[in-house]
């Protein structure tokens, strides 16, 4: 008996039908099945929101879920943030903010920030700080991070 299964994905914008094994997670699936290396696996745990990614507009631990979860999701990875190679506004805020060094964190900062700028378009120090409090960042001490989302949000210049 066979334990793959027939799955039916948007990953930003462009529609995917694929079969998967039922174990393999969406990480996996994303990053081996469809070679969008963006999405990074840290702990494999869900602690350090390395593998964040957005499913039908809510994040989403990539390491925790399994693709066939996905099936028929809207999934959006770092990968379809920018448009026509044009950065997005918080994108360039990171840039802007120096609120990156490494940048193994900064897909997963990416999504769960999109996320809270989407639902609170306004939002203040506290509450960037309260939405990334589940993503670990070893390099930047996470003031760059805050000032960047600040900033795409329009609360200072970049």
């Amino acid at each position: 008996m066979s334990d793959r299964h027939k799955i039916t994905v948007n990953v930003n914008g462009k529609p995917f039908n694929r079969e998967v094994e039922g174990r393999h997670t969406l990480a996996d699936f994303l990053r081996h099945g469809l070679e969008l290396t963006g999405t990074h696996l840290g702990c494999e745990h869900g602690v350090c929101g390395a593998c964040t990614v957005l499913v039908d507009g809510k994040t989403a631990r990539g390491c925790l879920m399994l693709a066939v979860q996905a099936d028929g999701s809207e999934v959006i990875t770092v990968e379809g943030l920018a448009k026509d190679g044009a950065l997005n506004s918080l994108q360039q805020a990171f840039m802007d903010n120096h609120a990156l060094q490494c940048g193994f964190c900064t897909p997963g900062m990416l999504m769960t920030l999109t996320e809270l700028l989407t639902d609170n378009p306004n939002p203040n120090e506290q509450e960037v700080r309260e939405a990334i409090s589940g993503n670990i960042c070893r390099c930047t001490g996470y003031q760059g991070i805050v000032n960047a989302a600040l900033a795409a949000a329009g609360k200072q210049d970049g």
